[in-house]
């Protein structure tokens, strides 16, 4: 089986999709570290994040056994992340490597995961929550990490990062025709888990009885 969770910056997607792939057993993949691999890559090699053949080249060499998912997600790589997402020639170079991974049945969030890198999943999941909320969560996360930043600061990331995402011309953030709707504007994690499995069930449940 194979569940896509797509979605904005912060909107709980990352923690729910680990959750459930604890929950069903199945191998998890966070999508965003590949492009935050590449951005600390193309960052450590001091390259422009307009040179797209070196934002290919590092696209073919990152190793996602290797990922410190901590290193990889400060917030500094946010932004870089982003910007080389937006290559259409980095997400092509990707694309492989997130289908085999996904081959045998997993968990994978992002934000192209049920429109482009598996249109034909099982269960697609669009989890979402309103701006203001996803700044707090973020900002929350930041603090925690030791990285504060300003809700207002956080904010206006946020909002950049949603207009950047969903008007690229490379495989813009948009929920697939097919995808279950999740807000978790007012969820906490175990409320969304629940609604996330309820999804699943019943997706998993018509599938039966067809």
């Amino acid at each position: 089986m194979i569940i896509a969770i797509d979605g904005p910056a912060a909107s709980g997607k990352g923690t729910l999709a680990k959750e459930l792939a604890r929950y069903y057993r199945l191998p998890h993949l966070d999508t965003g570290l590949l492009y935050r691999a590449v951005a600390k890559a193309m960052v450590d090699a001091g390259a422009r994040f307009d040179e797209v053949d070196a934002a290919v080249r590092a696209a073919r060499e990152i190793d996602p056994p290797s990922f410190n998912e901590k290193e990889l997600k400060r917030a500094s790589l946010a932004d870089a992340a982003s910007l080389v997402s937006a290559i259409p020639e980095v997400r092509l170079a990707l694309v492989s490597l997130q289908r085999q991974f996904g081959q045998k049945g997993a968990v994978l969030d992002g934000r192209d995961v049920g429109t482009v890198i598996f249109p034909d999943a099982e269960v697609k999941i669009f989890v979402t929550a309103a701006p203001e909320v996803r700044a707090r969560r973020r900002a929350a996360e930041l603090s925690e990490a030791g990285e504060p930043m300003p809700y207002s600061d956080v904010l206006a990331d946020i909002l950049r990062r949603d207009e950047r995402d969903t008007t690229r011309a490379a495989a813009p953030l948009k929920a697939a025709p097919d995808a279950h709707l999740l807000d978790t504007t007012y969820l906490d994690i175990d409320a969304a888990f629940r609604a996330a499995v309820a999804i699943v069930e019943a997706v998993r449940a018509g599938r039966k009885r067809g």
